[in-house]
């Protein structure tokens, strides 16, 4: 091994990262690879590659996500607007300096058919193979956990706000109650939208109002449903 393909292996996850990840195209060619890792969620934010690979957990974290992409997916696949993805779908804005996984995201029709969203093909060029989203995506949202507090609550929204983002929803299911932020983009800036007296958000991006509840808690698991009218 030469010193130019030397790695940094970080224990005990054994995750190998390339010792030469000075930019984020080098990022990005590496997220592109056969030799990115298949588990663990790993970005590029402003320059700093974060690492985590924490367990998810299921009530706080798994249960809220897979909701909020579920019955958004029913309302946007549904109408025909566009595509939800979960987890492992790249984001990325080179103006920004952002290369990240977010726990769901949304992207319509238009906003390709515009050029706002541009997808990126794999390196073999075969027809309707992308493994990328770049630009200003319709949504994203982030569901807070123990590790992830700081990056989603202070890092990833000015650089979703900056690549175009026009809504960003930060969920925290660890309170009593949950916080649900929707964030919509107004100017080079996030502006929190209040919510009404009955606990709904109003969302520009899907022109309905929305709330994030939990269900009745049983066998220990705690469902969550999206309710969008």
């Amino acid at each position: 091994m030469t010193a130019r393909d030397a790695a940094l292996i970080l224990e005990p996850e054994r995750v190998r990262l390339p010792a030469n990840l000075s930019s984020l195209e080098l990022f990005r060619r590496w997220a592109h690879s056969e030799r990115f890792p298949e588990r663990g969620r790993i970005d590029w934010v402003a320059g700093e590659v974060r690492i985590d690979m924490s367990p998810e957990d299921l009530n706080t974290h798994a249960a809220p996500k897979m909701a909020i992409a579920r019955d958004l997916s029913n309302r946007v696949e549904g109408g025909g607007r566009g595509m939800v993805f979960v987890d492992r779908a790249r984001l990325t804005d080179l103006a920004s300096s952002l290369s990240s996984e977010p726990d769901v995201l949304v992207v319509f029709f238009e906003s390709i058919e515009a050029g706002r969203v541009r997808l990126v093909q794999r390196a073999s060029k075969k027809a309707g193979r992308f493994i990328e989203v770049q630009g200003a995506a319709d949504l994203v949202v982030e569901c807070v956990s123990d590790s992830s507090e700081e990056k989603d609550r202070l890092r990833l929204p000015p650089l979703y706000c900056r690549a175009g983002v026009r809504e960003y929803w930060l969920v925290d299911a660890r309170k009593a109650e949950i916080e649900f932020v929707l964030n919509r983009r107004v100017g080079a800036t996030y502006k929190p939208t209040a919510a009404g007296a009955d606990g709904f958000y109003r969302s520009a991006v899907l022109g309905k109002s929305v709330r994030l509840v939990r269900l009745r808690k049983r066998a220990g698991l705690v469902p969550h449903r999206l309710e969008i009218r």
